[in-house]
């Protein structure tokens, strides 16, 4: 398992995709699973260049994002006796992610086009 692992954080998504799919496996339910994940693989390999990423200093976990959701939206939006529509939460996120991403402006601009 970690021989894969090590793989994927290296970016050789062809290199795994191809071992798996030359795994002989006689369980034709494990098969057909190792054959989905093959696929899964193969499919989203442009999402894996694990390397690349760091590369240029992108996160490759989720981690950072979910902590920025829990922040700007959470914070925002789940105080205590809050009750929100979707509509007016949606309304909430979308001012205070252009506010945090210094683009309060240009929201009202294009609200006002």
């Amino acid at each position: 398992m970690m021989y894969h692992q090590n793989r994927l954080d290296k970016g050789r998504i062809e290199k795994l995709v191809r071992s798996l799919r030359s795994l002989e496996v006689r369980d034709p339910e494990l098969r057909e699973a190792i054959r989905i994940e093959a696929n899964y693989f193969e499919r989203n390999a442009a999402r894996m260049r694990y390397p690349k990423f760091r590369q240029q200093h992108l996160f490759v976990g989720s981690g950072v994002i979910e902590a920025g959701c829990k922040t700007i939206i959470g914070s925002r939006t789940k105080q205590s006796g809050m009750f929100w529509t979707v509509r007016g939460a949606n309304a909430i996120i979308t001012l205070r992610c252009s506010q945090l991403n210094g683009r309060f402006e240009d929201y009202w601009e294009a609200r006002r086009a």
